[in-house]
């Protein structure tokens, strides 16, 4: 039996979605190939949490846990963490230098996917298209004029890192800019700020399942909010659709250039690439690559309509890491 630590909470605002997502890990492992075990990263603490709800610190010299005199290493980390340090690359690159396998990419991989501006500018060249952004770091002048002018109005103000929709407005007229501005500094000291692409909002799945790349049943996301904000993402105000109401032609289209951009990169493990289709053009909004596994996440329900159930998907990621 593998002992597997499925690590999850973080340091962000998406630590509560990250600890169902790992709980929901925890429930599907596949008993009779895995021991799993619990942990929870947070600033202030690294421990396991057994099933009485007892915690024990993690040594960060080895990333062990002592459990009652006796010492448990691990064979393998799911990694379930949204957000900072698990989706940027900082836990990456801990475990890399500890020589511990894990199951999301590497931590190149992620330091460039969390930041919004790097992953589309690394993309362009390879004729992925994307809104027209104009970008912020925290100090600069900010003149409101100028940016409207490039990217119009209505607009979308979003922290360059950050994930589960915490600090996006859509911006609809130019005094607006500056509150908006603030609400995304609060997550991040860089700001992204796109045009709105008016079209059919679409979410890929591209997964390394068995060693073979592949594209999952796309989702379709209609808001019933005035975007695919937190309240619509976990709060229910949307309706997902998959497989996506796409033609074969747009549905193999957009597909591709998912699976382009995971091969690009040299993605290992789960990718979710969002995605706002115009005029027939996919233009890619962000790629997520520790995407939520609750049981109502993206990535589970696109798995479950490829015929693949949640305890493969994880086993599959096990594999695949310790392999």
């Amino acid at each position: 039996m593998k002992n597997i630590a499925i690590i999850m909470g973080g340091y962000s605002s998406e630590y509560k979605i990250s600890l169902i997502s790992g709980n929901v890990v925890y429930k599907f492992l596949d008993q009779t190939k895995y021991n799993g075990f619990r942990i929870h990263i947070f600033k202030e603490k690294w421990v396991y949490v057994d099933d009485t709800d007892t915690e024990f610190p993690i040594d960060k010299n080895d990333f062990s846990v002592n459990v009652n005199g006796s010492k448990i290493s691990f064979d393998c980390v799911f990694n379930a963490i949204h957000g900072t340090p698990g989706e940027d690359g900082l836990m990456q690159a801990y475990f890399e230098l500890l020589g511990i396998p894990q199951t999301s990419c590497d931590y190149y991989q992620a330091a460039l996917t969390f930041n919004k501006r790097d992953l589309l500018s690394v993309l362009k060249p390879y004729g992925i298209k994307t809104a027209i952004s104009y970008y912020l770091n925290k100090g600069d002048v900010i003149n409101t004029a100028e940016i409207i002018n490039k990217v119009g109005l209505p607009c979308f103000v979003k922290p360059n890192k950050a994930g589960s929709s915490f600090g996006i407005s859509k911006v609809k007229a130019e005094a607006e800019l500056p509150t908006a501005i603030e609400t995304a500094y609060k997550e991040d000291n860089e700001i992204i700020i796109e045009s709105f692409l008016d079209g059919t909002e679409v979410s890929v799945g591209v997964i390394n399942y068995k060693g073979e790349i592949i594209v999952l049943p796309i989702t379709e996301i209609v808001s019933e909010n005035d975007f695919f904000d937190y309240e619509a993402k976990y709060q229910g105000k949307s309706q997902e659709i998959t497989p996506a109401r796409l033609s074969d032609e747009m549905t193999q289209k957009v597909g591709t250039i998912a699976k382009r951009a995971y091969e690009v990169l040299k993605m290992k493990g789960f990718s979710r690439s969002e995605f706002i289709i115009v005029n027939d053009e996919p233009h890619m909004l962000e790629m997520n690559t520790i995407p939520g596994l609750t049981t109502e996440s993206l990535i589970p329900q696109q798995a479950a309509a490829a015929g693949i159930p949640l305890a493969d998907l994880f086993t599959n990621a096990i594999e695949l890491a310790l392999a």
